[in-house]
C-alpha cells in the first residue's frame, strides 16, 4: 500500500511538509515542518506494514486488535495526508496564483506521473501487494482542480462524493460483469499495454484502491489543509469531527446489516465466509467471490468500497491526525520520544518502496522454509521491518531535510521553475 502520506508519493507523499508551519500561518517565516503530520505518516507507513508482513489479524487479543485497526485505515489515512501535502504544495493557508500557482500546479503534475512510473515499477516485482503509488499519481490529477476552494467548500465535496461514488463505483463495476465494454477500453489502453495490467481501467474502477471513491479522502485532507490548525480549538473539532464520523460509518454499517431482511446472509453468500456479523468493521469477511449484492453496499469493511467505508475510515484517519498534532503541540516530552516515527513520516515514500523491495528480495528465503516445513513467524518479521525503517529514517533525517525518494521526487519537479 502506500501513501508523506507516504511522505512522498500521495501528497508529495514527498511531502515534504517543509515550509508552512504554524509560525508561517501567524506570518512569521519558518522553515519548521508540521511535527504532528510527519507523526501521523510514520503511523500509516507501519500500518502498511502489518497488513503486508505482519500476523494475521485472527491472531486475536490486543495485537488481532491492532493489526485489524491498521487494515484498510492506515491506506485511508495515507490518502487523506496526500491530500494535506497538495494543499501544502499548492499553497497553505492561501492558495498560490499566477505564476507561482501554474509552477506548483505543474509540480503535482510531475510527481504524479512519476508516482504512476514508481507504482508500476513496484508491481511488476509482484510481490502480491497491492502497491498503491500509481492510484495515488492519478488521484493527485483527478482533485487539482479543487486546490483553491476553501476549506468549507472541498468538505462539502468530500461529503457528496463519499455518498455519491460508491453507488457509482457499483454501478459500473456490474456493467463491467455484463458487459464487454472494459476488455474494449482495456485493448486500446497504451498503460494497460505498457503496463502489462488492465491499465485505466483498474485504476479508476476495478483495482484495490479506485480512483472513483478513494477522492474522497484526498478531498477531506485539502480541507484539513485548508485549516489554520493553531486556532484554539481546531485539533478538538477535527478530534470529534472524525470520532462523529466514525460512529456514524460503523456503526450505520452494523445497524444496516441487521435491520436489512436477509443483507447478512446474502454478504455471506457472496464471500463464502461463515458470517458476515464483522462486515461492519473486518476485512475477515473477504470480498465477493462472482457477483456483488446489492447488500454489500450497507458493509463497512476496509477496501469495501461503500459510502459506509468511507465515513468511517475517513473518520479515523481525522481523529488519527488530531491526535498526532495534538501529541506534537502539547507533549513535548512524546514528541522527543515519538522523533523516530516523525522521522518514518519525513521519509515515508523512500521507506515505504523499500520494504516492497525487501519483500521482493526475501521472496525465496520465505518459499525455501515454506518448502522445507519451517516458519517465519511474521510478528518478529514486522518488527524487524519496524526497526530497520525506523533506523534507516532516523540516521537520514538527523542529516537531510527530505528521505532519498523524497528528494529525487523533488529534483524531477525542478522543470516546473520554467514555467
Amino acid at each position: 500500500m502506500t501513501q508523506n502520506a507516504l511522505s512522498a508519493a500521495p501528497t508529495d507523499v514527498s511531502c515534504e511538509l517543509g515550509k508552512d508551519h504554524p509560525s508561517t500561518i501567524a506570518g512569521r517565516p519558518s522553515t519548521g515542518r508540521l511535527i504532528g503530520i510527519d507523526l501521523a505518516r510514520g503511523l500509516a507507513v507501519f500500518g502498511m506494514y502489518s497488513a503486508h508482513v505482519g500476523p494475521d489479524v485472527t491472531v486475536g487479543g490486543p495485537v488481532g486488535f491492532l493489526l485489524e485497526t491498521a487494515r484498510g485505515r492506515s491506506s485511508a489515512l495515507f490518502a487523506l495526508l496526500a491530500g494535506f501535502s497538495l494543499v501544502l504544495i499548492t499553497g497553505r493557508p492561501h492558495p498560490r496564483t499566477g505564476r507561482s500557482g501554474r509552477q506548483a500546479v505543474g509540480k503535482i503534475v510531475i510527481r504524479a506521473a512519476v508516482l504512476v512510473v514508481l507504482g508500476y515499477a513496484l508491481t511488476a516485482l509482484d510481490t502480491g501487494v497491492d502497491v498503491i503509488l500509481s492510484f495515488y499519481g492519478l488521484l493527485f490529477l483527478a482533485v487539482l482542480p479543487l486546490y483553491r476552494l476553501r476549506a468549507r467548500t472541498l468538505a462539502v465535496i468530500a461529503a457528496a462524493g463519499a455518498v455519491i461514488m460508491p453507488q457509482t463505483l457499483f454501478l459500473i463495476r456490474k456493467s463491467i460483469d455484463e458487459g464487454n465494454w472494459a476488455d474494449v477500453v482495456i485493448g486500446w489502453d497504451p498503460l494497460a499495454r505498457l503496463s502489462g495490467t488492465d491499465g485505466s481501467i483498474e485504476l479508476l474502477f476495478t483495482g484495490e484502491y479506485p480512483v472513483l471513491t478513494w477522492m474522497p479522502f484526498l478531498v477531506a485532507g485539502m480541507a484539513v489543509g485548508r485549516l489554520d490548525l493553531t486556532r484554539p480549538g481546531i485539533r478538538s473539532r477535527l478530534a470529534l469531527t472524525g470520532g462523529a464520523l466514525a460512529l456514524v460509518g460503523y456503526g450505520s454499517s452494523w445497524l444496516a446489516l441487521r435491520l436489512v431482511p436477509s443483507a447478512l446472509s446474502a454478504v455471506a453468500a457472496a464471500t463464502g465466509s461463515g458470517s458476515a456479523s464483522s462486515a461492519w468493521w473486518s476485512d475477515t469477511v473477504g470480498e465477493p467471490d462472482d457477483g456483488t449484492p446489492l447488500a454489500w453496499l450497507l458493509v463497512a469493511a476496509p477496501h469495501s468500497q461503500t459510502t459506509f467505508s468511507i465515513v468511517g475510515n475517513t473518520g479515523v484517519a481525522l481523529a488519527a491526525v488530531a491526535a498526532c498534532l495534538t501529541v506534537a503541540d502539547r507533549m513535548p516530552g512524546l514528541t522527543r520520544l515519538a522523533r523516530p516515527l516523525a522521522a518514518v513520516g519525513m521519509a515515508a515514500l523512500t521507506v515505504y518502496v523499500l520494504h516492497i523491495v525487501a519483500l521482493w528480495f526475501f521472496a525465496d528465503v520465505w518459499y525455501v522454509a515454506a518448502v522445507e516445513g519451517e516458519t517465519l513467524s511474521a510478528l518478529p518479521v514486522l518488527l524487524g521491518f519496524i526497526a530497520a525503517a525506523t533506523l534507516l529514517a532516523t540516521v537520514w533525517t538527523r542529516r537531510f531535510r527530505r528521505g532519498p525518494l523524497e528528494h529525487l521526487l523533488h529534483v524531477a519537479t525542478q522543470p516546473a521553475r520554467h514555467i
